[in-house]
């Protein structure tokens, strides 16, 4: 019985035995062919790969002018295993013009393995970046002082012009959202943090390469490894050339300086963006280097919010720059007719005045012309009461959605989703259900949003739709999406309108006649046919603000523009003067007007605003 016991005792003995060695087993091929973390760490005791960083591609503008370059600039790396005991700290220090307490900081920083989740003693660390030549000069001499310390060439944006900035976008360092989000990139590397730079990351970044290099025992470089075998060269980045048209780009920032606003241009047959100016802006140079953090702090600060682009963020009401939309919607609609009267009493108009007299009754183009807001109001009414109230508002609340859908038609109340440009804000086109729970459901009639007829209540719009709805006009009744890539073709975005083409010929002679007898007419070019709308548009916080929206050529629109100067008052007197030099530039080549151009880049509107 004792003997059988211990004989069953070496069975489980030997079981056991069996278990540690399989165990053992599993562990080393687990470490030695599945995990790469144990190679990896072997071989950086060996190894260095260095990467070489890619030129990141170049921007130009739709002629060819470049925008966007690159600069070299230097990063110090540090091997910590190389640095020994003697490393002469302050020395180093006083080289960078830079304290102690920041070199202890950023050692600290870069051994932080919860922050700089690659660190190991063998591999480069990056200590600092940005560096320009000038900064490193001195360094550079006395290099060799400092064991283990080595610098890196990289390169950093530079700029053309002090221009277009909200469109460029910048470049800065990764965060660690990147790094989870991206293997591409590394601790210190850099990325489009906005503009183009951040849609057209990818292409702009091109490809790293790596350079692998043999280290002894005592951790001394021994050269290339494998005579270079295994290295990989960088690859550049893809250039892009956008659609924008620098020189009318630079105008349009001028002729915004000490103002808030914005301007958008557009080629109507492409959708191609020509300008795209929000002001407050800022030369793009200042977010580069080191101060671009101290820089970004104060332009996020800055009251006037500068880092907002207003093109294509910012939401107005459209004012009377929508009784073109109205227009249309109400022909389509079976409203009106070209020859439709309504009468107008001016000032004396109920329940919507109008701002001036210009005789009555007035048929639909010289309304557009003369602005007329009860013509606006009728025609509104009557569409949306056309087939009566019915059971529970239901007939008015179904011509109601019939009116928006429509109005949304143009692209207003919608983010361009299948564009590039990167952020912007859908505005609002209000519906049926924001009425019903403000109003209950009959409790709200054509009389109860009557503001909305020109362009005024709940409606908002962003300044980039504002340029689509000038060239949807143009182009009588489609639109291509609005888009910055000159080599992206969007022809196959194409938007049409449900609306009748011949309606668009209606409202086209009426902007016309706008810019020939109208609010318009100061402005308007004797060589080109021009065709606009203006419009005021109350501003509960304070002046109003100038609004147009226009193109030229009338017969073959080859430019479509809106212009928004917050605070500035009368359209006309503002807005109109600038998108008419913008159309004179695109057009012609130059602004013969001196005088004007002269007054408008040099009137102040807003003592607020800074220059950066």
């Amino acid at each position: 019985m004792i003997n059988d016991q211990y004989y069953r005792r070496r069975y489980v003995i030997s079981g056991i035995a069996v278990v540690i060695v399989l165990t053992y087993i599993i562990r080393l091929f687990y470490l030695q062919i599945i995990d790469q973390s144990t190679k990896d760490q072997a071989d950086n005791n060996a190894l260095v790969k260095q990467t070489i960083y890619p030129s990141r591609g170049l921007i130009y503008d739709r002629n060819g002018e470049l925008l966007v370059f690159n600069q070299p600039i230097y990063e110090i790396t540090m091997v910590m295993r190389e640095m020994g005991k003697d490393w002469d700290t302050l020395s180093f220090c006083n080289y960078l013009n830079i304290s102690k307490e920041d070199f202890d900081a950023r050692i600290a920083e870069i051994k932080d393995k919860r922050k700089n989740k690659g660190y190991s003693t063998w591999t480069p660390q990056i200590f600092m970046s940005q560096l320009k030549k000038e900064d490193i000069a001195t360094l550079q001499e006395s290099l060799f002082m400092f064991p283990g310390t080595h610098l890196r060439k990289r390169t950093l944006r530079d700029y053309t012009y002090k221009a277009a900035a909200h469109v460029l976008g910048s470049v800065g360092e990764v965060n660690q959202n990147d790094l989870d989000r991206d293997a591409f990139y590394s601790r210190g590397d850099y990325s489009g943090r906005d503009g183009l730079e951040r849609t057209y990351e990818k292409q702009l970044r091109g490809e790293k390469g790596v350079e692998i290099l043999l280290r002894d025992s005592r951790g001394r470089m021994q050269g290339s490894y494998r005579d270079g075998a295994l290295d990989r060269k960088a690859k550049a980045g893809i250039d892009l050339h956008t659609t924008l048209d620098i020189r009318l780009q630079l105008l349009a920032e001028e002729l915004l300086s000490g103002k808030i606003g914005s301007a958008v241009a557009i080629e109507p047959e492409t959708g191609e963006i020509l300008a795209l100016v929000s002001n407050p802006s800022w030369n793009p140079k200042v977010l580069v280097g080191k101060e671009r953090s101290k820089n970004y702090n104060s332009l996020l600060q800055d009251p006037t919010k500068p880092l907002m682009n207003r093109a294509t963020q910012a939401r107005y009401s459209p004012g009377s720059t929508f009784k073109t939309i109205q227009a249309l919607v109400c022909l389509q609609e079976g409203a009106i007719t070209p020859n439709t009267l309504y009468p107008c009493s001016g000032p004396g108009s109920s329940p919507i005045k109008c701002t001036h007299h210009h005789g009555s009754p007035v048929a639909l183009d010289r309304a557009i012309e003369q602005s007329c807001n009860p013509y606006f109001w009728c025609a509104f009414r009557d569409m949306l009461q056309k087939d009566g109230y019915g059971k529970d508002n239901e007939d008015f609340r179904r011509r109601y959605e019939l009116w928006r859908k429509d109005v949304m038609s143009f692209g207003l109340g919608q983010k361009f989703t299948d564009s590039d440009i990167g952020e912007q804000s859908a505005g609002s086109i209000p519906s049926t259900q924001l009425y019903d729970r403000t109003y209950g459901k009959t409790g709200w009639k054509a009389i109860t949003i009557r503001s909305l007829s020109i362009g005024q209540g709940e409606i908002e719009v962003t300044p980039l739709q504002l340029a689509n709805q000038a060239a949807t006009i143009a182009n009588g009744g489609y639109y291509i999406t609005p888009h910055l890539n000159k080599n992206d073709s969007m022809r196959i975005h194409r938007h049409e309108l449900d609306i009748r083409k011949e309606h668009f010929e209606v409202v086209k002679e009426g902007m016309h006649r706008v810019m020939v007898y109208g609010t318009g007419r100061h402005y308007a070019i004797d060589s080109l046919h021009m065709a606009g709308k203006t419009g005021t548009v109350q501003n509960p916080h304070g002046k109003d603000h100038a609004i147009f929206i226009g193109f030229a050529p009338l017969e073959n629109p080859q430019i479509a523009v809106a212009v928004v100067v917050e605070n500035a008052g009368f359209g006309a007197s503002w807005a109109c003067p600038i998108a008419s030099m913008m159309l004179e530039q695109y057009l012609t080549g130059e602004v013969k007007r001196k005088d004007l151009r002269k007054r408008m880049a040099n009137t102040i509107l807003n003592e607020s605003v800074k220059k950066w």
